[in-house]
């Protein structure tokens, strides 16, 4: 498995797996439950490199400000690429935002 070597500022894009009755239009790898009352599906965060606390881990935040830190080697977390970067420009955090204080930071599972 590679890891990335990754730096503040860096766009990174982590795939969140959701469950819901109603998926959005953003959902991807729609499943039904087993009664069908409900979906599991996959959603794509769009977030950005916020601080390096260790070598293992990031600190990424969201556009909203909310920090979450992740292993580097967490398999749903991975650099946007250029093509990435320029199609989904408008969701992906302001660099502004790491200049403001950040909000409590919650661990990825």
């Amino acid at each position: 498995m590679q890891t990335h070597t990754y730096q503040r500022g860096d766009l990174v894009i982590y795939t969140v797996t959701k469950q819901s009755a109603h998926p959005g239009p953003r959902a991807r790898e729609i499943h039904p439950s087993e009664l069908g009352e409900d979906y599991s599906y996959l959603v794509d965060k769009f977030w950005m490199v916020a601080d390096l606390p260790s070598a293992d881990q990031i600190i990424i935040v969201t556009r909203r400000g909310k920090t979450r830190q992740v292993s580097v080697r967490d398999p749903m977390l991975r650099k946007a690429n250029w093509w990435q970067r320029f199609r989904h420009r408008n969701r992906f955090p302001d660099p502004s935002i790491l200049s403001t204080p950040p909000q409590k930071v919650a661990h990825a599972d």
